[in-house]
């Protein structure tokens, strides 16, 4: 049995656990559940000697982890599936562990076929999957046949089957009297697996009951109540008897009735009365999904918002390939008049000195043709506006084209910067002269 007793864990100014206290019985699967934030990893750690709580206390079978005699052999856990060096096979690593713990090395063996890793146990754990690495570490908790056996999401990132071999697994360990104390995200799985649940927030104790009073605390069932469809009078005379007898009615999205406040024989008698058919009377009773988020709604740290980017992304038009960015519409473009700029120049930018070479003359184009770049900027335009733009173009006048510099000024060449001349120096002669001015 695992015990906790006011315990606490702070680390400097953040109090992850606040005396928490709780029993983990043996011969049921306890259900951890928690936030993320919640302070269930810690916990885990504290119970297995790995963190020193700041305050409170927490033993296995009466004693700390530290103090029991050959703990693996008593106590197996599974906190984090990568601890394993990738340079290993995964026979060695449970090896290692075996030999540290005076077990025999035929037990490795068996607990492979347990998890069904035999026919890979000769590769390095660095090549294994996520739900490889989980069905290991598995491996590694059951090598001891210990008595205690905790393990933290021990489901992720397993398929279908490797899910439903844990959730057996589970309760076969613990109808053998072991105590397993398992952390979960997965409610749905939790409501299959765990029979007794403790649930934390903030790192403080929520509640610490069976499953299914969990779910009857933090939920209220209902009464799914449906009529003819085609008779919406029975349905109208069916809410008033209901809400006349004490009832809490509320119209369903698919038409049928939710009743709450009133048991199911009371509400088939009271449709009776009133001479109403019906065609469903069921219960329904909330999930331990719907009563954990009830629970736990305040004590979430971590919540998302809205993206504001939602809908940025306009629709493609119809007809365009996905994939294919729509034309950029022109400011103009359909103003008369208008007509397609000519294409950007080759070679990136231009270049500053292409005015003191002689530019090369275009070849003429006939009269009335258009010109190659109008027509390339046309082909990206519907065939009605390519028809009109095009006629269009045909009654422009010929652009004139700028006067060219002379090709001898443009072959000469740029005038070399001379180096400024020397400041001759004065004579003494001239220096006499000034002396005897």
């Amino acid at each position: 049995m695992i015990e906790a007793v006011g315990l606490t864990k702070r680390y400097g100014a953040k109090t992850a656990v606040y005396n928490l206290s709780f029993q983990v019985r043996p011969g049921t699967v306890t259900g951890f559940l928690g936030p993320n934030g919640s302070g269930k990893s810690t916990t885990m750690r504290m119970i297995l000697g790995l963190d020193n709580p700041t305050a409170g206390r927490v033993t296995i079978a009466g004693y700390p982890y530290r103090r029991l005699p050959n703990a693996p052999r008593q106590v197996g856990a599974l906190l984090d599936a990568k601890a394993v060096h990738g340079g290993r096979h995964a026979r060695n690593h449970l090896l290692s562990l075996a030999q540290l713990s005076g077990i025999p090395a035929s037990r490795v063996d068996e607990v492979l076929g347990v998890v069904g890793l035999t026919e890979v146990a000769k590769k390095r754990s660095k090549g294994f999957s996520l739900g490889m690495g989980q069905r290991l570490g598995i491996a590694a908790a059951l090598l001891g046949d210990p008595q205690v056996l905790l393990f933290d999401e021990p489901v992720n990132g397993l398929d279908p089957e490797g899910i439903l071999w844990v959730r057996n697994l589970m309760k076969s360990l613990a109808a053998e009297g072991r105590t397993v104390f398992v952390s979960s995200h997965l409610m749905s799985e939790m409501a299959l697996t765990a029979e007794h649940l403790i649930v934390i927030g903030r790192g403080q104790l929520l509640a610490d009951m069976s499953v299914r009073e969990f779910i009857a605390a933090n939920s209220a069932g209902f009464a799914r109540v449906r009529t003819p469809e085609t008779e919406p009078q029975q349905r109208e005379k069916l809410t008033s008897a209901l809400t006349e007898a004490g009832g809490q009615v509320l119209p369903e999205q698919d038409g049928a009735l939710r009743v709450t406040g009133l048991p199911l024989p009371r509400i088939s008698d009271l449709a009776h009365d009133a001479d109403v058919r019906l065609w469903e009377l069921s219960p329904h009773q909330a999930s331990l999904e719907e009563a954990y988020m009830r629970l736990t709604q305040g004590a979430v740290d971590y919540r998302s918002t809205a993206d504001q980017l939602g809908g940025f992304q306009q629709p493609q038009p119809p007809g365009l390939a996905p994939g294919i960015a729509p034309p950029v519409p022109v400011p103009g473009q359909d103003q008369p008049g208008w007509y397609p700029p000519p294409a950007p120049q080759q070679g990136g930018q231009p270049n500053p000195y292409a005015g003191q070479a002689a530019a090369p003359q275009a070849p003429a184009q006939p009269q009335g043709a258009t010109p190659p770049e109008h027509t390339a900027m046309l082909r990206t335009l519907p065939a009605p506006q390519q028809e009109q733009q095009t006629a269009m173009l045909r009654k422009l006048p010929e652009p004139q084209q700028p006067p060219q510099p002379q090709a001898e000024a443009q072959a000469q060449p740029l005038p070399q910067e001379q180096p400024p001349a020397a400041e001759p120096t004065k004579s003494a002669t001239s220096d006499n002269e000034d002396a005897t001015r």
